[in-house]
């Protein structure tokens, strides 16, 4: 079981900006204290539905209509045969002994019975935790004992990462059960026997669903640290898809017509939310891709017509700079959400250049903030003008303020400060983690992102910098303290300290200083073999620097900044 924490229309214009920023006071002003909302008028929210009966709401007016296609088949499932599966997911789930309250963890690439498993899941009020199937067995089981989780779905190909034994791993067939969605091996059941279960011995109106109670659990480092099961609830999910896709005139407006691109991985929570949940509840398509292939996705954009696209900023510098781009037809393309990571301006407007057509921006998110924060009002039914490099507004309500990093007052427009947000959409709490939660959502409700930005004259937010430790590569989490707990684990490292590098393409991927022991023949690659063995791609070291000391606080707090000194002058840039 689940226990945290108790705590007017214009067409848009591109317009670049170069705001203007006031250094923030030092001690609280009541003049500069400033809670921000959204230019749109707040919308009444269904939040006491459970998730999956928000999203099909509606589904009697588009039953017939296309909602999964998957890519690299093309088969189609219209909303009707997605809800139908999805309850005998459900019924499926509850046979093999899966309860309220019980989690199940969905170890897949992008595929249809993900989503099946994730709305079947809710039905039974059961919670989901999803997980990289990159992840390496050490990965995998960390999060499999944190969440508890009693079965597994995932591919005959990753199974062997479930078969570790040793004193604290749980045991395949006894502590947990696994299916696959393809053929499964021994000891593991085939997806059939869930997916064709009847759906009439089971119905979800039999189980009292709070609006408080859990439904999604992803982990996240958070601002610091290792990472946590971040508990998201059925009210916390509905409000931020609604947030997103309600109201006369949603921020993010979505119909029926549209095929929204879903490349980023679901078991990311802006895939999860902005991308399957949104245009489920507004009745869109989702176009399914297992993995981002630059010569597939083109071609699949081209072939169904692909009129929404969720992005990366990896992604947007593929399409932007890559020359057989002007080989397809992108000119369906009208919207393109760039997220999870910054997008710079010069790479926003080089792809400007190439779907002149679409409406480009961005928005801001965090897991434990729901996740959305705040979107480019370009996007909505009825759009707003648009900054290059701007986050959008806040999102409809919810409030949001900056505050200053060391005093905590409350600062005005054009002030940098640490971002903070409030409302019905953020998490429940980190899981079994009341100390983490109560650091990250102070006593009045409000979530530290751990962000540095300021929100402009306009109400736009940009962001400028970082509080937390957090690495960004490709829009995937790399937690500082995880790769440094695995480096002073090795017999030759007496101490290690883990910081973002800048790059291009990356965005940032992690560098490591460290002090060796008494092995002076450690070495480099060595060091980055050790790190590559235990963790998934995107955690891997790209470079190690030897030191004879990790700077420190006299608390013994790690100085990140000096360290990020060192490579700014190191010569030639790693």
């Amino acid at each position: 079981m689940i226990s945290v924490a108790s705590n007017s229309s214009t067409e848009p214009q591109n317009q670049e900006f170069s705001p203007k920023i006031t250094p923030g006071p030092t001690q609280p002003s009541e003049t500069s204290a400033c809670v921000f909302k959204s230019k749109l008028p707040e919308i009444p929210i269904s939040d006491h539905l459970p998730l999956h009966t928000y999203c099909f709401e509606h589904l009697a007016e588009f039953s017939d209509r296309p909602c999964l296609i998957v890519g690299s088949t093309g088969k189609t499932y219209s909303f009707a045969e997605t809800h139908l599966v999805s309850q005998k997911i459900a019924a499926g789930l509850s046979n093999l002994g899966i309860k309220k309250g019980d989690v199940i963890m969905v170890l897949l690439q992008n595929c249809a019975e993900f989503v099946f498993s994730f709305l079947g899941a809710s039905m039974l009020g059961a919670v989901t935790t999803t997980a990289n199937p990159f992840y390496t067995s050490a990965e995998v089981f960390k999060q499999l004992n944190s969440s508890k989780a009693k079965l597994i779905i995932t591919q005959s190909q990753y199974v062997d990462k479930l078969r570790e034994t040793g004193e604290n791993f749980p045991k395949l067939g006894e502590d947990f059960t696994v299916i696959t969605v393809d053929d499964p091996p021994e000891k593991c059941l085939h997806f059939s026997v869930i997916s064709e279960a009847n759906e009439g011995e089971f119905s979800s109106s039999t189980v009292s669903i709070d609006p408080d109670d859990p439904v999604a659990l992803p982990f996240s480092s958070g601002t610091t640290g290792l990472p946590k099961g971040v508990v998201l609830t059925h009210k916390s999910l509905i409000t931020s898809v609604a947030q997103q896709v309600d109201g006369e005139n949603p921020n993010l407006y979505l119909n029926p017509d549209d095929v929204v691109l879903c490349v980023l991985p679901l078991f990311h929570i802006y895939s999860l939310n902005s991308v399957l949940l949104c245009s489920l509840r507004a009745g869109a398509a989702v176009l399914l891709m297992q993995k981002f292939e630059i010569g597939a996705l083109l071609e699949l954009i081209q072939r169904h017509r692909v009129s929404v696209a969720a992005v990366v900023p990896p992604l947007v510098l593929a399409l932007a700079k890559n020359p057989v781009v002007a080989n397809f037809d992108l000119s369906s393309i009208r919207v393109v959400l760039s997220g999870a990571a910054p997008l710079g301006k010069e790479l926003e407007e080089a792809l400007r250049n190439r779907v002149p057509q679409a409406t480009l921006g961005q928005g801001y998110g965090m897991t434990e903030a729901g996740p959305v924060l705040s979107m480019c009002l370009g996007f909505a039914k009825q759009p707003y003008p648009t900054k290059s490099g701007s986050c959008g507004t806040v999102v409809r309500n919810a409030e949001l303020k900056v505050i200053d990093p060391e005093t905590g007052c409350s600062l005005g427009h054009n002030q940098p400060g640490e971002i903070c947000i409030r409302g019905s959409q953020i998490m429940k709490g980190y899981l079994n983690d009341d100390a983490a939660t109560a650091t990250t959502i102070d006593v009045e409700g409000w979530l530290h992102t751990g962000d540095i930005g300021f929100v402009d004259d306009d109400d736009e937010i940009f962001i400028v910098d970082r509080v937390k430790e957090l690495i960004k590569f490709k829009g995937f989490q790399v937690p500082p303290a995880e790769l440094e707990a695995l480096l002073v684990s090795h017999p030759s490292i007496a101490d290690a300290a883990v910081v973002p590098q800048k790059d291009d393409v990356a965005g940032e991927f992690p560098v490591a200083f460290v002090v060796r022991s008494n092995d002076f023949e450690l070495t480099e690659e060595a060091v980055k073999e050790f790190i590559a063995k235990q963790v998934v791609f995107y955690k891997r070291l790209h470079k190690v620097y030897f030191v004879h000391a990790i700077p420190k606080s006299p608390s013994g707090k790690i100085l990140r900044k000096d360290l990020r000194a060192k490579l700014a002058i190191a010569s030639p840039v790693p």
